[in-house]
């Protein structure tokens, strides 16, 4: 769930770099880390980029887990997809992309997570509409998978793998996996 927080603009290098930072400190716990201050919260995840705004976004993260749950993330995770990712966007500081990671990849529940990748790869290879928004881009994903946590995980990391090597801001075709299906470069 930190690393939901973290990677937020920027990329998961530094997101291991604060998350370590965390963990050195014993402080990987909800619990614990409701309880450090702000200030030496944003010391801790300065790697991560923008840690003073991601400071105040874990904070109200964790005041939600802990206050309201006593930090059991089991107790957090129960009620289904949907509910928990309403719960995760009532947050302040939790959009649907963070809130779709905490839902897979924390609790284990089918959601698909869409991001930057996810958006540029289906836009050049025509699978959605340069203006589609974020929910129309996760429902074609979701509408023709089956239901399966493991399977959108394992489809979003093979999607953010081809954005990295291949789909890049300024494209890499030649040689991607993706290469022989119809698409459009700018």
């Amino acid at each position: 769930m930190v690393g939901a927080i973290l990677t937020q603009n920027t990329n998961w290098k530094n997101v291991e770099k604060a998350i370590a930072n965390i963990r050195r400190a014993g402080l990987l716990d909800p619990v614990l880390l409701r309880r450090v201050p702000r200030e030496r919260l944003a010391e801790l995840i300065r790697p991560a980029g923008y840690y003073n705004i991601k400071a105040g976004r874990l904070a109200n993260l964790l005041a939600v887990l802990v206050d309201e749950y006593a930090g059991d993330l089991d107790r957090f995770f129960d009620g289904g997809v949907d509910l928990v990712r309403r719960r995760l966007l009532s947050i302040n500081g939790v959009g649907r992309e963070t809130a779709d990671s905490i839902v897979l990849y924390a609790a284990g529940n089918p959601t698909f997570v869409v991001d930057a990748y996810t958006y540029r790869v289906t836009t050049r290879h025509n699978l959605i509409l340069e203006d589609a928004g974020y929910e129309e881009v996760k429902s074609l994903f979701e509408d023709n998978l089956p239901r399966d946590a493991a399977l959108f995980n394992e489809y979003h990391a093979l999607i953010v793998r081809v954005g990295k090597e291949f789909c890049r801001k300024t494209p890499r075709c030649g040689g991607c996996p993706l290469e022989p299906f119809p698409h459009n470069v700018e």
